[in-house]
């Protein structure tokens, strides 16, 4: 009988986009959650419990799935190629790597991986290393990593299809609003086309990891917006905004690139929760950052839309006192037509340090997005059996169906 105790605790939490994700794909897109998950866990064996290997092994795994934008599964830019962001973070020191706008490379958030990992390395004439690389110098720097591959071969039957489809309306809005505009100086442009269903594909995918000593990761990876402009790069390769990691907390973000850049929304999040000391309301916290400042910027500048969903992992200090399971449950939305095995109650308490008591911390993980849905999976290594779900917000309020708010909720970690 094995004496040893329970493993020691160690947390992964993946996300598969905000956005919208119709029922016809839930089960594909679950299935893309569970296996980045268990890879996650494998990979806190295989690296010795180190969070940052963590994030990048559950991220390759999205990359991998066709019903993600990411990766194999990007969306295509207007020439109908393959462009990808990805960045990742050490909380532990606060180091960095990203990638954008790079073609030909299978698994984008690994090169962003061998950035930081280049940044470690002292190098023979003091120069700064990159936070970034992008275009041809990340394809090169791809290249002597071995993460090249064809750039058609990044070209997924589905993204294919999908661009074919709206390359065709773009082309016919812009030949309507060509014979619809003014004939004479000082009569009103003709107003702009919107085409519904063209954003359901800007999601992105990400990761949050804490290790058994407390240490936090952060990742993100995004094939971007549908028909963007070549050497378009968005909040997925930018410092700050896609995702960010400190000694506290640890967050991924999806949504329209161009916003959350503006408020380097992950840092934003982060420094509020960090701000607000060891009495933080996390849920306040969201609100206010997301549901204030994001939706405030989104209005100013005429999005009428806004998109945006976050995945934040918090690691609370643990009082002498505190007798309270670590384990929080919450109202969530889940789909039926996900399996019964994705629903896990066990509440209780058995303990995540090395010597098989509680951790000297208490995890919380939160999700909030501004659009329909967030597909959300995560696992610990006390209960490795991954929980997937995809988040879809209530129905609003009459009058307000078209009002940009914020849903906000707690996910239950079990140990």
């Amino acid at each position: 009988m094995d004496q040893s105790g329970p493993p020691p605790l160690q947390i992964i939490a993946v996300h598969g986009g905000a956005g919208f994700h119709p029922k016809s794909t839930g089960l594909e897109v679950k299935h893309a959650l569970r296996l980045a998950c268990s890879r996650a866990i494998e990979a806190f064996t295989r690296e010795r419990g180190i969070a940052l290997p963590a994030v990048c092994e559950a991220i390759s795994a999205l990359e991998e799935d066709e019903f993600l934008n990411a990766g194999y599964g990007s969306n295509l830019t207007l020439r109908g190629t393959v462009e990808c962001d990805a960045s990742i973070m050490d909380g532990c020191n606060g180091d960095f790597g990203a990638v954008g706008s790079v073609s030909g490379v299978r698994y984008p958030i690994k090169l962003a991986h061998e950035v930081l990992q280049y940044s470690r390395k002292p190098d023979p004439l003091g120069r700064t290393p990159p936070l970034l690389l992008v275009s041809s110098g990340a394809s090169e720097f791809a290249e002597s990593c071995g993460l090249r591959c064809p750039p058609q071969s990044m070209v997924s039957r589905r993204a294919q299809g999908e661009w074919a489809k709206w390359k065709n309306e773009l082309d016919a809005a812009k030949s309507r609003l060509s014979e619809d505009s003014p004939a004479t100086p000082g009569q009103d442009a003709p107003p702009q086309l919107q085409v519904d269903g063209l954003r359901d594909r800007q999601d992105t995918v990400g990761a949050v990891a804490c290790n058994v000593e407390g240490h936090l990761a952060a990742g993100v990876s995004s094939g971007g917006l549908l028909l963007k402009l070549p050497g378009r790069v968005g909040e997925a390769a930018i410092y700050g905004a896609g995702c960010w990691a400190t000694h506290k907390t640890a967050c991924s973000v999806s949504g329209a690139g161009e916003y959350i850049t503006r408020l380097s929304l992950a840092r934003a999040l982060c420094d509020a929760i960090e701000a607000a000391g060891d009495d933080a309301d996390t849920h306040e916290v969201l609100q206010r950052v997301l549901g204030r400042d994001f939706l405030q910027l989104c209005s100013d500048r005429g999005e009428p839309s806004p998109q945006a969903g976050v995945l934040l992992l918090v690691k609370e200090e643990r009082s002498r006192d505190d007798s309270a399971n670590v384990g929080h449950d919450s109202d969530m939305d889940s789909d039926s037509d996900g399996n019964g095995d994705d629903s896990n109650t066990d509440k209780s308490d058995r303990g995540g340090n090395s010597h098989g008591g509680r951790p000297a911390f208490k995890p919380r993980l939160w999700c909030a997005f501004t659009t329909e849905s967030m597909a959300i999976g995560y696992a610990t290594t006390l209960s490795p059996k991954p929980s997937t779900v995809i988040l879809r917000r209530p129905p609003r309020a009459p009058g307000r169906e078209n009002s940009p708010s914020v849903y906000t909720t707690a996910l239950p970690l079990n140990y």
